[in-house]
């Protein structure tokens, strides 16, 4: 098979000839269709997430089909077919036995394996995963489509819900104010989302990139500015997808007293320092961690009836450097995807 393969951190992928993988107990073999990049895929390549496999086959956020069952248990055995469509996300394996497995919270687990870092990925014309954490994918995307909903949307929804826990509290103090800071893959499908629950939108890009402002109010936003600027009325929370950490402390000083800023990335620099004021007033903040299954299956289940619609721009495989060169520079609105054919 092809696949673009990561040697060293801090240098371009190269695309090599592989031996197909073989699919051991309990995974399944996929002919990759599609694979969506990520800037996790940009943090691994960086060297700001440490220590991956190497050499590497990055990507998750992998739409594929069944070609190859290893030997299957009474968990995994009939989940899936030969032929059937799948999706195969970031978290790749947990122990199932840690505090945190046993508790709901797999996406916690000390000895989780992620996929496109410890284990190779969708950048290639197949891929192995854990039967386990593959997902039925909706029949009403095509798979270029399909692709970022595996991690933008998965980890985005994962975002929104921590982000919306006060909704719990009495109906006139309903999270409806929302500020998505960074306008990218994530954030252009989440959006879909929050207005389809009713809440107001508003979208901080870069300041400048009148661009990615303009695509946000495409899609319905309340409002579009910089992130230098206020928005025009308090909000009840606030999701970081941009992994920048100044953007924090502006975060905390535009959201009400009670208010939760979600940081929704895997790396973000690093937060300065911020008077104790603008997180006075029992506001909070919180990151987000990986995902679990219930997140896959909930929004997989959401997706269709919103529906959202994701927006993307496609790469050939071998072309997965310009694709990551393209999100590096923010010249991709949407979701960058390589198509494999």
């Amino acid at each position: 098979m092809k696949a673009m393969v990561l040697e060293r951190q801090g240098e371009p992928l190269r695309l090599q000839e592989l031996p197909d993988p073989v699919p051991g107990p309990g995974q399944i073999r996929l002919d990759v269709r599609a694979c969506a990049v990520c800037r996790t895929d940009l943090h691994i390549l960086d060297g700001e997430l440490a220590e991956p496999k190497l050499p590497l086959i990055p990507g998750h956020q992998i739409v594929g089909t069944v070609s190859a069952l290893g030997e299957m248990d009474e968990d995994t055995g009939g989940r899936f077919r030969i032929g059937q469509r799948v999706g195969v996300p970031w978290l790749g394996w947990t122990c199932g036995v840690c505090r945190y497995c046993r508790s709901g919270r797999e996406n916690l687990c000390d000895r989780a394996r992620f996929t496109g870092y410890q284990i190779d990925g969708g950048y290639a014309e197949k891929a192995v995963a854990d039967a386990r954490f593959c997902f039925p994918l909706p029949a009403g995307y095509p798979d270029l489509q399909a692709a970022p909903l595996l991690c933008a949307g998965l980890i985005g929804y994962r975002t929104l819900r921590l982000a919306t826990e006060g909704d719990a509290i009495p109906p006139d103090l309903r999270v409806e104010r929302l500020g998505f800071y960074g306008f990218g893959a994530a954030a252009h499908i989440l959006v879909q989302v929050a207005r389809h629950q009713g809440r107001k939108v508003y979208a901080f890009s870069r300041p400048g990139d009148t661009a990615a402002q303009d695509f946000a109010r495409s899609l319905g936003v309340d409002w579009a500015g910089g992130s230098d600027e206020p928005p025009p009325e308090p909000l009840d929370a606030a999701l970081l997808f941009a992994p920048a950490g100044e953007l924090v402390p502006a975060a905390l000083a535009a959201v009400v007293k009670g208010g939760t800023v979600v940081c929704g990335g895997i790396h973000m620099s690093d937060i300065p320092s911020f008077p104790y004021a603008i997180l006075w007033g029992e506001r909070m903040v919180r990151s987000v961690a990986n995902l679990t299954r219930r997140d896959a299956e909930e929004f997989l289940a959401l997706a269709p009836q919103v529906p959202i619609e994701t927006q993307v721009t496609p790469f050939p495989l071998a072309q997965a450097n310009e694709a990551l060169a393209a999100l590096r520079g923010g010249r991709v609105h949407g979701a960058a995807v390589l198509v494999v054919e």
